[in-house]
């Protein structure tokens, strides 16, 4: 399981469909928040009967005995009315499950908070994911104090957490450079250790990079965030075992 966590707009529906290569049903992509909801995306039981993807209602979804998804009942109604499933026939999601979370919110509106508690709910898929991507836009770093309440969440699960800096075709490569001090600056006041995790950058949508400069170097951090996703399945019972010791 891959959770795809970040502020709003940051790219992370976006993200999603460049790994599927195709629309999937509930997708919503603006520069305004658009995803309200947690969005589950697996590979169909049953290929025949998808077409162009299946939606499941988030209460329909905890009673599914064959799925990993029991446990979210007991966050209460106003929680399933914003989770969903969604059965979708791509190949990336043989091996792995996405899972698309709300924008993280900043400013007014999270004082007004949510009906359900955001940072249990990424606690409980963060200890069951096998990475957690927390993305990044180039041009909004600021680390707002829900992100910050997510990412201590976070805490136990480090070895897991992948940084996304999007959109880094937009920036020249020596203002991408003082993009990427000012995240490593800031993460580091907010995670509190000396290592950051591995961030890697990149302009992860369809479209062609804008930037020439620095295409090589985008090129190859996207390949090297594919490459890691792929080799997850592989070490998926090691990690479960890590986990129960833990």
């Amino acid at each position: 399981m891959v959770l795809v966590l970040g502020q709003y707009s940051v790219g992370k529906t976006s993200f999603i469909r460049s790994l599927l290569q195709r629309d999937f049903p509930g997708q919503r992509i603006g520069p305004e928040p658009t995803t309200d909801r947690f969005t589950v995306l697996t590979f169909p039981s049953d290929p025949d009967k998808v077409g162009n993807g299946r939606h499941t209602p988030g209460h329909a979804l905890v009673m599914e005995v064959d799925k990993p998804f029991r446990g979210l009942a007991s966050f209460g109604n106003n929680f399933l009315s914003k989770f969903d499933g969604v059965e979708v026939l791509s190949p990336i999601l043989r091996n792995i499950t996405i899972v698309d979370t709300p924008g993280v919110l900043a400013g007014e509106k999270q004082r007004i908070g949510r009906d359900y508690d955001f940072s249990e709910v990424i606690k409980w898929f963060a200890e069951r994911s096998d990475m957690i991507l927390v993305m990044f836009d180039a041009h909004k770093l600021d680390i707002s104090d829900e992100l910050k309440s997510v990412l201590d969440a976070l805490k136990p699960h480090q070895e897991k957490i992948r940084v996304l800096l999007n959109k880094a075709d937009s920036i020249d490569a020596q203002s991408l450079l003082r993009v990427y001090g000012a995240l490593m600056w800031s993460l580091g006041k907010v995670i509190q250790t000396p290592e950051v995790c591995r961030v890697y950058m990149g302009s992860f949508w369809e479209q062609p990079l804008r930037n020439l400069d620095s295409k090589q170097l985008l090129e190859r951090e996207k390949q090297d965030l594919l490459q890691e996703m792929m080799t997850l399945p592989q070490n998926a019972a090691v990690r479960r075992i890590n986990e129960l010791v833990k």
